[in-house]
């Protein structure tokens, strides 16, 4: 039996019509949205995945990646990093990314039960394992760098609290109280498939250029399902387009309105790649411009005989890319006493770098402030913010971007709903707030919850202990045990010395 005729009983002979139940009781979600659907058989995974073939495929992979991370952990790979400040980067990742597999995870699950398509449902039941996979499998490959560094040890409990995290949280938690339709289209389409290679190929050329050879080998045993997730999701948007004519509209609003949510999520992404890769790869701005600039725009010029436009505000994040890491790690060194990773100054050789980079803003709007902050740690004096920022309501990201075409100012938009007033820290965040009110005022914001006593007490030491955030996870990496280690380590280490 072939391939496709395998595929075809899989997608095809398994589903049925319900009797005892009306199918629209059985699946009660994939109507309200609006989204129009005549003919479900049009569903057409591309890969044409068999459950056979997926399991030998997947095994095939768990094998060769759990033989190199054994070898990594044999051989105490983690010494062969760039050095210490590198695994900051780890942090972020494992304390922001891996849990939004596992949310992927339920997520998709969730997606499948409600899609009355068996095509459909077999395709999101295979990238729900997919996700669970891909959670495991970073777990499992940074948990050597646990042995040696402070900050990993309580991931799951920080993601659901500190404040940072609930930028990457919020946004899974927006898209899975959505409908199946918009879940898909939110993560298959606008974050998988525009968004999603702006933070796997610079992260991991990043760790393959800093010596992590482990974080390399899980980035390429995920690649091939994120793949294929990538080309799922522009075929789900294609196939809801050829169904009715009156799902563009509704396909377009998620477009706009995911495309902005997904932007400001790699704001952390940003910040990763301009300043805490010790061994830089290529800026932000080259990658908004390889990844979505180009290959993003090839795609929505190939939407457009859908009617399919490029997303809202777009213009505004390509304004933004001389700005946005600079912006981002700002915040991080104004609140690092109450975050899970180190922040410090550049050494001169990277701030020749970012010069490079960004020859026409960098010098001029960002430079100072880590002059400054560098000649008070000199002094003994190192700058911390002793208030709290206020946070978009939307996105979750303290309110320090700037307006469009003028750098200087701070951006700053503000919504009256019932009587209270919300802030937003862009027209795109204050546009998606307007369209769903309701949705959005329920969010839990870190800051405000602090101040209404919900984040174990007033004082900043109950609040980090709250977090779970113990002291040497947080502060300059100059001042850290990190950094102690890693000297004391390296130079016992023939081989790093």
């Amino acid at each position: 039996m072939s391939i496709k005729e395998k595929y075809a009983l899989l997608t095809r002979d398994l589903g049925w019509d319900t009797t005892y139940q009306s199918m629209d009781a059985v699946f009660p979600q994939d109507k309200f949205e609006g989204i129009v659907i005549h003919n479900w058989d049009g569903w057409e995974d591309p890969f044409r995945m068999t459950m056979d073939a997926y399991w030998k495929f997947q095994s095939e992979k768990e094998r060769k990646l759990y033989a190199i991370i054994d070898a990594f952990q044999q051989n105490n790979g983690q010494l062969n990093v760039t050095d210490a400040r590198y695994v900051n980067a780890l942090k972020l990742f494992l304390t922001g990314v891996s849990p939004l597999e596992y949310a992927a995870h339920r997520g998709f699950a969730m997606a499948g039960r409600n899609l009355r398509g068996a095509g459909a449902r077999v395709a999101c039941q295979m990238q729900s394992v997919d996700e669970l996979r891909h959670c495991q499998t970073q777990v499992h490959t940074i948990s050597q760098y646990n042995k040696f560094f402070n900050g990993f040890e309580d991931w799951t409990h920080m993601h659901d609290r500190l404040w940072y995290l609930s930028v990457p949280k919020s946004y899974f938690e927006d898209a899975m109280t959505a409908g199946p339709f918009e879940f898909i289209t939110a993560i298959s389409f606008s974050f998988e498939y525009v968004l999603t290679n702006l933070l796997f190929m610079p992260f991991m050329s990043g760790a393959a250029f800093n010596g992590d050879m482990a974080t390399v080998t899980f980035g390429f045993s995920a690649q091939s399902d994120e793949s294929r997730h990538m080309t799922l999701g522009l075929e789900v948007v294609k196939f809801m387009l050829e169904q009715d004519p009156a799902n563009l509209p509704i396909i377009q609003k998620w477009v706009d309105k995911w495309f902005w949510r997904g932007y400001r999520l790699l704001t952390l992404v940003a910040m990763m790649m301009d300043y805490m890769l010790p061994k830089k790869v290529m800026s932000w701005k080259e990658a908004w411009e390889m990844y979505f600039e180009q290959n993003g725009g090839a795609l929505f010029a190939d939407l457009a005989r859908y009617g399919v436009r490029m997303p809202k505000y777009h213009e505004q994040a390509a304004q933004e890319k001389d700005h946005l890491s600079h912006i981002a790690w700002s915040i991080f060194y104004n609140f690092n006493h109450a975050a899970a990773i180190h922040t410090w100054v550049p050494e001169e050789n990277e701030l020749d770098w970012l010069k490079a980079q960004y020859p026409d803003t960098f010098e001029e709007h960002h430079l100072p402030h880590l002059r400054y902050w560098q000649e008070q740690h000199k002094a003994g004096k190192r700058w911390t913010n002793p208030g709290l920022p206020m946070l978009c309501q939307l996105c979750q990201v303290p309110m320090a971007f700037r307006e469009p075409g003028d750098p200087t100012q701070v951006c700053y938009r503000e919504v009256k709903y019932e009587g209270e007033n919300y802030h937003f820290c862009s027209d795109g965040c204050c546009d998606i707030f307007k369209n769903e009110p309701e949705k959005y005022v329920q969010a839990w914001l870190p800051v405000h919850q602090i101040f209404q006593g919900n984040c174990g007490g007033p004082t900043l030491p109950e609040v980090l202990d709250w977090y779970h955030l113990k002291p040497e996870a947080a502060g300059d990496y100059a001042d850290s045990a990190d950094r102690a280690n890693w000297e004391r380590w390296t130079n016992d280490n023939p081989k790093a010395a």
